[in-house]
């Protein structure tokens, strides 16, 4: 497609609205209990994973936490499969057995979410390891957010992968809330960019409703990990509009405001890259995303259930 390669906002439109609407269909179609797993949307952070992951090569690794749709889908994740996934099917990229908070696909160099705060950060800090030790040209992304750097998880692999140069860039997805606890109530001292720069890792912080900027930023910091030149940090400030898991809104529990909430909603990323467009570009590219989307839940529909004798599969290693 022609905007790959000359329209970065263009790019971005298409990758944020794919992740926007297939969360919405997620949403459709959760009552109806054909999706055989819990999920965590990412609507209102698409930003994040899309700014990010228009700059890595199919050969570049991912890692992940729970609230991994935006992420699989921004890596050039099979829409198909994934939706395949959801329901439980054979043909999803884990055949049914992975579900939504454990989305794994190395094809697209997806290498696992997990439902277990910062687990993923020393994960991602390992093969970051594997890959100098290979000499090889690939480069690690690992995100997470705010919550797991509460985690002694992250302080070590910060520390590791300075110590040893390493190739990733952290990303964290700051969306103020570890659930339902505020960052304000949970973090201490200068904040996260000071703390990564303490670590001898340089680190930016970019805020919400700046989509474009954080795609500018992602790549000189990707380009720098590329150079050799060790891990870098990006703090994204951004907002979920739903639950934290489900896929309900979460008024009634009242810890944020609803003013705060709306403003988000009124300031939405997904209308400030759109606005950067020809009207005709972004019609053509919602159009063909929504086919996409309606063949892939045609796809998940039609696929069968495992067979029971695969719960033994993939168990050990052979």
């Amino acid at each position: 497609m022609e905007e790959r390669t000359n329209n970065p906002a263009a790019r971005l439109y298409r990758s944020m609205y794919l992740i926007r609407r297939v969360e919405e269909e997620i949403i459709r179609l959760y009552p109806t209990d054909k999706i055989k797993s819990p999920v965590h949307l990412s609507i209102g952070q698409e930003a994040v994973s899309a700014a990010v992951c228009d700059h890595l090569e199919p050969t570049d690794i991912l890692f992940g936490t729970y609230r991994g749709h935006a992420l699989y889908l921004a890596k050039g994740g099979n829409v198909p499969r994934m939706m395949a996934e959801l329901y439980g099917k054979v043909d999803g990229c884990a055949r049914g057995k992975a579900g939504s908070m454990h989305l794994v696909d190395p094809s697209v160099g997806m290498m696992g979410t997990s439902a277990v705060v910062a687990t993923g950060i020393s994960n991602a800090v390992g093969a970051a390891l594997a890959l100098k030790m290979q000499k090889s040209k690939a480069i690690v992304v690992c995100f997470f957010g705010e919550g797991s750097t509460d985690e002694g998880a992250w302080h070590e692999s910060m520390n590791f992968a300075s110590l040893k140069k390493l190739p990733i860039l952290f990303v964290c997805e700051n969306n103020f809330f570890a659930i339902y606890s505020h960052v304000k109530d949970r973090l201490a001292g200068p904040g996260l960019q000071a703390r990564s720069e303490a670590y001898g890792i340089p680190a930016e912080h970019v805020e919400d409703h700046e989509p474009m900027k954080l795609h500018e930023r992602a790549g000189a910091a990707l380009a720098a990990v590329r150079r050799g030149e060790g891990p870098r940090f990006i703090e994204c400030m951004t907002y979920r509009w739903r639950d934290h898991v489900g896929p309900t809104e979460d008024r009634i529990h009242k810890y944020r405001p609803d003013a705060e909430l709306d403003a988000k909603i009124e300031n939405d990323n997904l209308k400030i890259v759109g606005s950067l467009l020809p009207d005709e570009l972004r019609k053509l590219i919602e159009a063909e995303e929504e086919k996409r989307i309606a063949d892939a839940i045609a796809f998940a529909e039609a696929s069968t259930f495992p067979e029971d004798r695969e719960i033994y599969d993939h168990v050990f290693a052979n």
